[in-house]
């Protein structure tokens, strides 16, 4: 298996958008608050389909959200090959 790492060029910022805060709100929605940090797949599917991908800002954010660690989203999203951690083109071919 691969090690699969960020890309090294990563944008100053990521914040969340309306479509994507209303998508939040109804994965929050549930689960409970002891329990927040199940969303995390979800959450960040969301950043990445807001982007085309997941960037390091964007990481910090999911895990500021969901009271994680931000290695534990990090660790979520490097293992899970449905996350792009680098820019992708318009086609992707796997």
């Amino acid at each position: 298996m691969s090690v699969r790492r960020l890309a090294k060029e990563q944008p100053e910022s990521f914040a969340f958008n309306k479509k994507s805060e209303d998508e939040i709100k109804f994965w929050l929605g549930k689960y409970p608050e002891e329990k927040k940090a199940s969303a995390v797949i979800p959450m960040l599917w969301i950043a990445q389909k807001q982007e085309s991908w997941v960037s390091e800002p964007a990481i910090r954010e999911i895990a500021s959200r969901l009271d994680m660690p931000y290695i534990r989203v990090y660790e979520v999203a490097t293992f899970y090959t449905m996350f792009s951690l680098a820019p992708v083109g318009e086609h992707l071919v796997q």
